[in-house]
């Protein structure tokens, strides 16, 4: 196994530690802020990865990039506008992985600028590849998984948040068929998650967003052209 993918494996670790909770604990935030206290009295309201970490999406995180958390239950009659409360509920996770990757890709331009003014100096005086390298590489990887997270649990596929977010628009009828062939959509996700079937259209929206974040954070390029 190269460094690379030892690195690769390190950060789907950090992300499910640190990452996964705060996309739940959003989830948790959002109802309670819509007027569902659920969450709450489930212990969900908190960052401890221990109290979203689920089992499966922790083993497909590890193996494949692409996971998820213990769903965070609401009860959506007690939200003012049920479908509206669900959507919102759902966008939060997605939503707070994105802005982890805005900061990372932050992070990210300004530990590959110190890696390039200092890799020639470091290689020659020490024959190795500077450290300022591996702490890019590492960011690298975190923005870019937390942007696949963020896209993965976009698509509108039952249980992923993009389902709940589509229901806003649906009607009654998909939620009654969601509801009775639960259990056959949930082993067809399943199957698809560890299937090459997702990896393209994942990975094309997974570069497109990564394409977004650079030119949202262009202003650290023009920051760091002027200090170094």
């Amino acid at each position: 196994m190269n460094v690379d993918k030892v690195l690769e494996i390190g950060v789907h670790l950090i992300v499910l530690f640190m990452v996964i909770p705060i996309h739940e604990f959003a989830h948790a935030w959002s109802a309670t802020k819509l007027g569902d206290d659920t969450p709450r009295y489930q212990g969900r309201l908190t960052l401890n990865p221990f109290a979203h970490i689920d089992p499966l999406g922790a083993v497909c995180m590890v193996l494949t990039g692409f996971g998820w958390g213990r769903p965070v239950q609401v009860n959506p009659y007690n939200f003012k506008k049920y479908r509206k409360g669900m959507a919102l509920t759902a966008a939060a996770g997605p939503i707070s992985n994105l802005i982890v990757a805005f900061f990372g890709m932050i992070a990210y331009k300004i530990a590959n600028a110190v890696y390039v003014t200092t890799m020639l100096s470091d290689y020659y005086t020490s024959g190795t590849v500077p450290t300022s390298y591996w702490i890019a590489m590492i960011l690298y990887y975190f923005t870019a998984i937390n942007v696949g997270l963020a896209m993965f649990n976009l698509l509108p596929i039952p249980p992923l948040d993009g389902s709940k977010i589509l229901s806003y628009f649906t009607g009654p009828k998909l939620d009654r068929f969601i509801a009775q062939y639960q259990m056959y959509i949930s082993i067809a996700f399943i199957l698809l998650v560890f299937s090459p079937i997702l990896r393209t259209p994942l990975s094309w929206l997974q570069n497109g967003m990564m394409w977004v974040m650079d030119k949202l954070t262009f202003w650290v390029d023009l920051l760091i052209g002027l200090l170094v």
